[in-house]
């Protein structure tokens, strides 16, 4: 059964990867996890705890997601645009960039980075007449690794959360000193990297329709994105859960979008993506099967139980491993498992820095990898596998390490 369940898992994930005709995930997921329940793998009880346990997660992931489309609708990305096509020089274009995918990954989640900001980065390279492959890659990179900050940065943080047994502050101090060196990593060496790319001769020239954009900031969804960010963090002391902040937020920007006909209804249920919220509670319920059988054993028994900094750092490789094997979300839900609802914070978090930064190694190491794969070549920036490697193979394991060291000292 326990082998039922492996094939299942990877079954569903090469249909994520490869997403035949575009059919979306759940297609493969919704009948794995009738299968793992119809032969008895998970019983019924188990699939409902994974269910119910998941259902604030992925209630605040469909808002987040019709939040980002809002700001996107009034304007906020256009702004950001507009910022970065003042910015200057290649070089001050890279480090303004960076600035800007780490503040939309952590705030808005790196899906935001990824499908909103991408095609913007581009447009902005291009008309600056700068070459875009040093920017194009740094979204990707920072869409897993700028993912760590705060608890609604990533999927994976928001699952792992309750397990930290840290508040939404606690958590953002303890992790704000990891975050801010694998940011200086990555952009020392992508400085290095694309240091070829980072002049000033032309690119090709931007196609006729691309304009330069420009615009006044967009006060009030900058405002209201800005209280959202504080009810996120002190939400929890009177007792609401960010997916009633990010809901609040999304239905004020709404109401503005939909009178200034901005967007309308039926683009926002397509923003909140239900097929992929769906297919994350099956596939929660297909990896039990894989966390309740031999395998989730197998990594209890080997999984370090203390947070000293070896610990640590093996828990973080195992989980980086884990992601470009299984894809950061299965293996976040695995190892979770793995590591038992007693498991030290030190680990919760040395975990939370494989799953999150481990992606950037391989295209399939995150959804959000495999999405901006599709969103780049869409928008005329076809990623090259070697490049990607090759920066990944020189980024991912020193800023894993590093960022480990970091949430250690800190603790």
């Amino acid at each position: 059964m326990t082998i039922v369940a492996v094939l299942l898992v990877a079954a569903v994930m090469v249909f994520a990867i490869v997403r035949p005709r575009g059919l979306p995930e759940i297609v493969a997921a919704a009948p794995a996890a009738a299968v793992v329940l119809v032969a008895g793998i998970v019983p019924p009880e188990r699939a409902w705890h994974e269910i119910t346990v998941l259902a604030p997660t992925v209630a605040f992931l469909a808002a987040i997601l019709v939040l980002a489309h809002l700001a996107d609708a009034l304007g906020v990305f256009a702004w950001v645009a507009s910022f970065l096509t003042r910015s200057g020089g290649p070089r001050r274009l890279l480090v303004a960039v960076f600035a800007v995918a780490a503040v939309t990954t952590a705030v808005l989640s790196l899906d935001a980075t990824v499908v909103l900001l991408t095609p913007v980065v581009l447009r902005a390279a291009r008309t600056l007449g700068v070459s875009p492959r040093p920017y194009a890659y740094a979204t990707a990179h920072l869409a897993n690794s700028a993912s760590t900050l705060l608890p609604v940065s990533n999927l994976t943080n928001l699952i792992a959360f309750s397990a930290t047994g840290l508040t939404f502050v606690h958590f953002t101090a303890v992790m704000a000193l990891p975050w801010l060196v694998t940011l200086l990593i990555e952009l020392a060496v992508f400085v290095v990297f694309f240091r070829r790319d980072l002049v000033s001769a032309p690119a090709p020239p931007a196609p006729p329709d691309t304009p330069r954009p420009a615009g006044p900031a967009p006060v009030l969804a900058l405002a209201v994105l800005v209280l959202a960010l504080f009810g996120f963090a002190f939400g929890g002391l009177v007792g609401v859960a960010p997916a009633v902040t990010a809901a609040v937020a999304a239905a004020v920007l709404g109401v503005v979008a939909l009178k200034d006909g901005r967007t309308e209804p039926r683009r926002l249920a397509r923003a909140a993506d239900l097929p992929f919220c769906g297919f994350v509670f099956a596939l929660a319920v297909v990896v039990a099967g894989v966390a309740t059988g031999p395998v989730g054993s197998w990594l209890t028994d080997r999984l370090p139980t203390d947070a000293s900094l070896v610990g640590m750092l093996a828990t973080a490789a195992v989980a980086a491993i884990a992601a470009n094997l299984i894809n950061n979300l299965p293996a976040t839900l695995l190892l979770l498992a793995a590591l038992g609802p007693a498991a030290p914070t030190g680990l919760v978090l040395a975990m939370l820095i494989g799953v999150n930064l481990g992606p950037n190694l391989t295209y399939v190491g995150s959804l959000a990898t495999m999405l901006w794969r599709r969103v780049a070549s869409a928008n005329g920036d076809r990623p090259e596998l070697d490049t990607f490697t090759v920066l990944g193979l020189v980024t991912t394991p020193v800023a894993v390490v590093a960022a480990t060291i970091c949430v250690w000292l800190v603790l």
